[in-house]
């Protein structure tokens, strides 16, 4: 099978990439939109993974665009941030299915072959990890502006403050992604 996996996290689709093809399957990546269309028109893939939200732009507005390169493409768009509403307007516009990152290559198949339409993760991430990457998510919409990031998130700034000096224990050592773009 071909693959296309739109990401605007290098690491996770390069990952990614690397289970598919150990599996006997050609995939390419694609960080942006424009990059994504020009990949779909020339290697017509049988199936594309979408990000939600690549840096600026959202995966939804890729699913028109991929569908009428190819009406069979399967379309799955994934995200960090999943929601009911987003779920809706995803296969509104045509995506054959939504999926909550992360994904594994395994769960990702499973989809693919029509196994399951709505795989349970094969890992589900701990609450204080889920909390760690949605502030992270908001301080990276806030340039790094605590306060923003606050009011976004609905809490206190001082409260902010504290839960980022507490790091989650399963990412001590990484680099923090706050305060940068």
């Amino acid at each position: 099978m071909r693959g296309l996996l739109v990401d605007d996290d290098e690491t996770y689709a390069r990952v990614l990439r690397t289970s598919l093809v150990r599996r006997r399957h050609e995939v390419e990546i694609a960080h942006d939109g424009r990059t994504a269309l020009a990949i779909a028109a020339r290697l017509r893939p049988d199936y594309v993974l979408v990000d939600l939200k690549l840096g600026d732009e959202s995966g939804l507005d890729l699913v028109a665009p991929l569908r009428a390169l190819r009406a069979d493409m399967q379309i799955v768009l994934v995200t960090g941030y999943a929601t009911f509403a987003t779920a809706v307007e995803a296969i509104k516009r045509g995506a054959d299915n939504y999926l909550a990152k992360p994904v594994t290559s395994a769960a990702l198949l499973r989809v693919l072959e029509g196994e399951e339409s709505a795989p349970e993760p094969d890992n589900m991430l701990p609450l204080h990890r889920v909390e760690w990457e949605h502030i992270q998510q908001a301080m990276q919409d806030c340039g790094g502006n605590i306060s923003a990031a606050a009011r976004l998130l609905g809490m206190h700034r001082r409260s902010l403050q504290r839960k980022l000096a507490r790091r989650p224990r399963s990412l001590q050592g990484r680099p923090s992604t706050h305060g940068s773009s």
